[in-house]
């Protein structure tokens, strides 16, 4: 993700943003004032943002003092200009404690707001690092209009007020949300890295006009989908603005692509990823300890392979391990000199190519537009977000906030870089609730019958799918030791064996099934004829055209001894092998679909049954329009793709 979330206590924490973040991760000199420190960091002065600063007398823009930020943030929550409302009711001869109590946002709190953490993807800050001023000043200003569009969903759709006995009343603040944003240009390893720490006030007007808590929860919840937005945003007006396409890259195979701009070299971005080659040796230390971790009466703590959830802890404790001390900032224009001279030194890439990196970016995208037409399907985009989701989720059990997040990224790489219609995410997230999902909230809760909170699971089973083709084991080394199965012990490393020489066993990713699932769905609700949406069957040769990759757009024709090789198909089985081919060869968003006509046929049987049951299940559960019953889980069917995985935990990761 692009968006981080962290929580801002009273008292030490706030001091330490106060210190360091506030004037662009450097250590604040003692008794510096703040503008000062900010001046001698090279870093523009906090802004204000939101709608909520009318009720607070303050402006969108205007800059951020000390004393504001202390009365907000570190003073369990107070008015930003407490303390001149304060001297005024003195003044007016109000006694003290009176005064105390107008500069007051309601009850005081310990958790006093959240730091979201907002940075483009790498290749866009990359051409913000070495790119000309104009290139600079075109991604600033998206970047900055993407934050405000975020925080604008945010204040209509995702942050709540509670109030009441344990929080049992809810309601949108309707004055809007109080924002001050930090802008940074570096990370801690002195390679660039353009992004904006929000400090988001925990403080909302209710609909009575008194102030109450935000629900941070609410607000973890959604980073992804707040992510998926920002990226999406960011990425379309800096391609509209300067000419520019994006195109999906694999950096971890199996796991999902991320879209970044076509042309920019990878060996740039490995240029910048100092602290992630530094986290990477350290986690490969930390799962051998998980793995090898014991009980007192001596049986293994954990599974004896490494889930990616548990592997997400461990790279966040990587992280902390290997965290460099922070160094003193510079200015924009010293570091911006910097960064071009090592990257033609150190990063491997030609100087001419560093120097011309947005001319080659334009080409590369003038490429890539002549050949992928962005045709948003919402039929076909519902198919693949709820197949997607209902894969790579806990028991194939989801939230509206999944659904929303993956239309969002399925958009960012069908429209490569383009801008799309507003409400386009919302259309695609009702179609697959409507039609691919099932209701299985329980009703008789509190939370059950908010929107937000509503169960789903697909109206299908996926269970039955084929697998996943694995690669071929290779030949045992008797140097290394052998990793253990899933359910067997874990042979105890030999002594004297460093980190990184025996393999970890691995949980396999969720992604590739996912896209697999999508595939074999739309091919089913293509070859049905009495499944149509909107009057009309899918389209798969043009949904898929739009998120190929250029490259990959024109197979090699296959020849008339081609043809000779496929199987006779009967009249139920009506498929296009020339299409599936050519779908096959040409490979989906990311990877091979991997799977041959026969495992194709078998896959559409089993959907056939699955379908005939669906509807049995729709009769018996009809949606939200009543009272629905929960609906029972199979096991065999809703989790036997998705193995146990250890280390469970709660927060901003959960739903990824």
């Amino acid at each position: 993700m692009t968006v981080d979330i962290k929580v801002i206590r009273a008292g030490q924490m706030y001091r330490y943003y106060l210190r360091q973040t506030v004037v662009g991760d450097g250590r604040r000199p003692a008794r510096t004032p703040l503008r000062a420190a900010q001046e001698q960091a090279g870093v523009p002065a906090g802004r204000w943002m939101g709608r909520g600063l009318a009720a607070l007398g303050l402006a969108p823009g205007e800059e951020v003092t000390e004393a504001q930020l202390r009365n907000l943030f570190g003073e369990w929550g107070r008015h930003p200009d407490a303390g001149r409302i304060e001297a005024g009711l003195l003044a007016a001869g109000e006694s003290p404690k009176q005064a105390y109590r107008a500069g007051a946002l309601g009850r005081q709190v310990a958790v006093t707001g959240v730091d979201f953490v907002f940075r483009p993807q790498p290749t866009i800050y990359l051409l913000w690092a070495l790119g000309d001023e104009e290139t600079r000043r075109v991604i600033e200003a998206a970047h900055e209009r993407a934050i405000v569009r975020v925080l604008e969903w945010i204040e209509d759709e995702v942050a709540v007020v509670r109030y009441g006995k344990d929080g049992i009343h809810r309601v949108r603040p309707p004055g809007g949300l109080v924002a001050a944003r930090f802008r940074h240009y570096e990370a801690r390893s002195g390679m660039p890295l353009l992004h904006d720490h929000l400090l988001l006030s925990v403080k909302g007007q209710r609909l009575d006009g008194k102030w109450g808590s935000i629900h941070s929860l609410a607000l973890y919840e959604n980073t992804v989908a707040a992510s998926a937005l920002y990226n999406e945003l960011v990425a379309a007006e800096v391609c509209e603005e300067l000419g520019l396409a994006t195109e999906p890259r694999t950096v971890t195979p199996g796991r999902r692509p991320v879209m970044e701009i076509a042309g920019v070299p990878h060996e740039l971005i490995r240029w910048t990823s100092r602290r992630s080659d530094q986290i990477a040796a350290c986690r490969e230390d930390l799962e051998h300890e998980y793995v090898s971790a014991v009980k007192d009466d001596g049986t293994l703590k954990f599974l004896p392979v490494v889930s990616e959830r548990a592997r997400a802890k461990l790279n966040q404790i990587a992280a902390r391990k290997t965290r460099p001390p922070k160094q003193k900032t510079r200015p924009l224009a010293q570091l911006r000199a910097w960064w071009k001279a090592s990257a033609i030194l150190t990063s491997g890439v030609a100087a001419d190519v560093i120097n011309s990196l947005l001319e080659y970016a334009r080409a590369a995208a003038a490429a890539i537009r002549a050949r992928v037409a962005a045709v948003v399907d919402v039929a076909l985009a519902a198919v693949d977000v709820a197949a997607t989701v209902f894969v790579m989720n806990e028991g194939g059990r989801f939230h509206r906030r999944h659904l929303l997040a993956e239309a969002r990224r399925h958009l960012a790489l069908v429209q490569r870089g383009r801008r799309r219609d507003p409400g386009l995410d919302e259309k695609i997230v009702a179609a697959a609730i409507s039609t691919h999902c099932l209701d299985i909230s329980e009703p008789k809760t509190t939370i059950g019958r908010l929107s937000e909170y509503r169960l789903y699971t697909a109206r299908w089973a996926l269970s039955d799918l084929p697998a996943r083709r694995r690669p071929p084991t290779p030949a045992p080394d008797p140097d290394r030791q052998p990793p253990a199965d899933p359910g067997e012990p874990a042979a105890p490393r030999p002594p004297g064996q460093d980190a990184g020489e025996w393999e970890i066993p691995r949980i396999p990713l969720q992604y590739d099934r996912a896209v697999l699932a999508g595939a074999v769905v739309r091919e089913k609700l293509r070859t049905t004829t009495a499944t149509a949406v909107r009057g009309r069957a899918y389209d798969v040769a043009r949904h898929q055209q739009a998120a190929m990759p250029e490259q990959l757009l024109a197979p090699p024709a296959a020849g008339p001894e081609d043809d000779d090789q496929e199987p006779e198909v009967g009249a139920g089985e009506a498929i296009d092998f020339k299409e599936l081919r050519a779908l096959k060869a040409s490979r989906t968003d990311v990877e091979a679909l991997d799977f041959t006509a026969e495992q194709l046929r078998r896959a559409m049987e089993v959907f056939t049954k699955a379908g005939d049951e669906a509807a049995a299940r729709a009769k018996k559960y009809p949606g939200p329009q009543g009272a629905p019953a929960p609906h029972p889980v199979r096991e065999d069917d809703q989790r036997a793709h998705r193995p146990q995985q250890p280390d469970r935990h709660r927060g901003p990761e959960a739903g990824r």
